[in-house]
């Protein structure tokens, strides 16, 4: 099961249309990797935003050199996994998320720019 926090598809589309203005997709890339992520949304569970997940960013954004968003990732998928990371995966490809993802427990996946 892919477990993603509440504000990843807007992150998406924002890269997406990003990758469009700079010339670095197509339209028609564009519209099939937009394809591509809609399928995967309709297969996705989302952490909602809730004080918990906020509670756990403030944490994390107090012990690690991570930016707002980053920490509520990582705080979303604390939740998701009841604070007991080992053995899950989490997939980033930011450095410092991957870092504090790692020192907090989870197994990380790098993605590389």
């Amino acid at each position: 099961m892919q477990v993603v926090w509440w504000s990843t598809i807007v992150e998406a589309i924002s890269s997406l249309n990003r990758l469009v203005r700079e010339t670095y997709l197509s339209a028609s890339e564009h519209k099939q990797v937009m394809q591509r992520l809609e399928h995967l949304r309709s297969r996705w569970h989302e952490i909602q935003p809730t004080g918990e997940v906020r509670d756990l960013a403030e944490r994390l954004l107090a012990i690690h050199t991570l930016r707002a968003g980053d920490a509520l990732q990582l705080a979303a998928a604390l939740v998701w996994c009841g604070n007991r990371p080992r053995g899950r995966y989490f997939i980033a490809g930011d450095t410092a998320l991957s870092d504090a993802a790692e020192k907090e427990g989870f197994t990380t996946v790098r993605l590389r720019p």
